[in-house]
Protein backbone atom coordinates (compact mmCIF):
# COMPACT_ATOMS: atom_id res chain seq x y z
CA UNK A 1 0.00 0.00 0.00
CA UNK A 2 1.40 3.41 -0.90
CA UNK A 3 1.80 6.19 1.65
CA UNK A 4 -0.93 8.18 -0.12
CA UNK A 5 -3.46 5.44 0.62
CA UNK A 6 -2.54 4.82 4.25
CA UNK A 7 -4.52 6.63 6.92
CA UNK A 8 -3.45 8.08 10.21
CA UNK A 9 -5.81 7.89 13.15
CA UNK A 10 -4.88 11.44 14.13
CA UNK A 11 -4.96 13.07 10.66
CA UNK A 12 -8.11 13.41 8.59
CA UNK A 13 -8.21 11.81 5.14
CA UNK A 14 -6.84 14.27 2.60
CA UNK A 15 -9.04 15.61 -0.20
CA UNK A 16 -7.21 16.76 -3.32
CA UNK A 17 -10.32 17.48 -5.36
CA UNK A 18 -10.66 13.96 -6.78
CA UNK A 19 -12.98 11.11 -5.83
CA UNK A 20 -15.20 13.16 -3.53
CA UNK A 21 -17.59 10.34 -2.61
CA UNK A 22 -14.70 8.16 -1.41
CA UNK A 23 -13.24 11.02 0.65
CA UNK A 24 -16.66 11.93 2.07
CA UNK A 25 -17.25 8.38 3.33
CA UNK A 26 -13.82 8.27 5.00
CA UNK A 27 -14.18 11.77 6.42
CA UNK A 28 -17.62 11.01 7.85
CA UNK A 29 -16.26 8.04 9.79
CA UNK A 30 -13.15 9.98 10.84
CA UNK A 31 -15.19 12.87 12.29
CA UNK A 32 -17.71 10.60 14.00
CA UNK A 33 -14.89 8.62 15.62
CA UNK A 34 -13.10 11.80 16.68
CA UNK A 35 -16.12 13.41 18.37
CA UNK A 36 -19.73 12.76 17.44
CA UNK A 37 -20.65 16.27 18.63
CA UNK A 38 -18.52 17.62 15.78
CA UNK A 39 -20.50 15.52 13.33
CA UNK A 40 -23.76 16.94 14.72
CA UNK A 41 -22.40 20.47 14.19
CA UNK A 42 -21.47 19.66 10.58
CA UNK A 43 -24.81 18.08 9.71
CA UNK A 44 -27.23 20.21 11.76
CA UNK A 45 -25.27 23.45 12.03
CA UNK A 46 -23.98 25.05 15.22
CA UNK A 47 -25.99 26.68 17.95
CA UNK A 48 -24.22 30.01 17.78
CA UNK A 49 -24.93 32.33 20.73
CA UNK A 50 -27.56 34.92 19.89
CA UNK A 51 -29.75 37.51 21.49
CA UNK A 52 -33.28 38.59 20.61
CA UNK A 53 -33.99 42.30 20.65
CA UNK A 54 -37.19 43.85 22.01
CA UNK A 55 -38.37 44.00 18.39
CA UNK A 56 -37.91 40.24 18.13
CA UNK A 57 -34.86 40.41 15.86
CA UNK A 58 -32.35 37.60 16.38
CA UNK A 59 -28.69 38.66 16.17
CA UNK A 60 -25.38 37.11 17.11
CA UNK A 61 -24.36 37.79 20.68
CA UNK A 62 -21.23 39.96 21.07
CA UNK A 63 -18.19 37.90 22.11
CA UNK A 64 -17.72 40.16 25.11
CA UNK A 65 -20.97 38.83 26.59
CA UNK A 66 -20.39 35.10 25.97
CA UNK A 67 -21.03 32.73 28.83
CA UNK A 68 -18.90 29.61 29.32
CA UNK A 69 -21.63 27.62 27.58
CA UNK A 70 -21.59 30.06 24.64
CA UNK A 71 -17.83 29.62 24.30
CA UNK A 72 -18.19 25.83 24.24
CA UNK A 73 -20.73 26.08 21.40
CA UNK A 74 -18.51 28.41 19.39
CA UNK A 75 -15.47 26.24 20.05
CA UNK A 76 -17.24 23.11 18.74
CA UNK A 77 -17.91 24.88 15.45
CA UNK A 78 -14.29 26.05 15.28
CA UNK A 79 -13.03 22.51 15.91
CA UNK A 80 -15.31 21.11 13.21
CA UNK A 81 -14.08 23.77 10.76
CA UNK A 82 -10.49 22.94 11.68
CA UNK A 83 -10.94 19.23 11.00
CA UNK A 84 -12.42 19.98 7.58
CA UNK A 85 -9.77 22.54 6.64
CA UNK A 86 -6.93 20.21 7.66
CA UNK A 87 -8.27 17.67 5.16
CA UNK A 88 -8.28 19.97 2.11
CA UNK A 89 -5.74 20.96 -0.51
CA UNK A 90 -5.35 24.68 -1.22
CA UNK A 91 -7.89 24.76 -4.08
CA UNK A 92 -10.59 23.11 -1.97
CA UNK A 93 -9.65 25.31 1.00
CA UNK A 94 -10.22 28.39 -1.16
CA UNK A 95 -13.75 27.15 -1.94
CA UNK A 96 -14.74 27.03 1.73
CA UNK A 97 -12.52 29.58 3.47
CA UNK A 98 -15.26 32.24 3.52
CA UNK A 99 -17.78 29.94 5.23
CA UNK A 100 -18.76 30.91 8.78
CA UNK A 101 -19.75 27.43 9.92
CA UNK A 102 -18.59 23.86 9.45
CA UNK A 103 -22.01 23.01 8.01
CA UNK A 104 -21.60 25.69 5.33
CA UNK A 105 -18.17 24.24 4.48
CA UNK A 106 -19.48 20.68 4.24
CA UNK A 107 -22.47 21.75 2.16
CA UNK A 108 -20.32 23.84 -0.21
CA UNK A 109 -17.96 20.92 -0.79
CA UNK A 110 -20.99 18.75 -1.54
CA UNK A 111 -22.44 21.06 -4.19
CA UNK A 112 -19.14 21.93 -5.87
CA UNK A 113 -18.06 18.34 -6.48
Amino acid sequence: MSNKESMSISKPPFFDGNNYSHWKAKMTIFIQALDFNLWDIIIDGPELPHIISQEGIKTLKPRSSYTDDDRKKVQLNAKAKHVIICALNSNEFNRVSSCATAKEMWDRLEVTQ
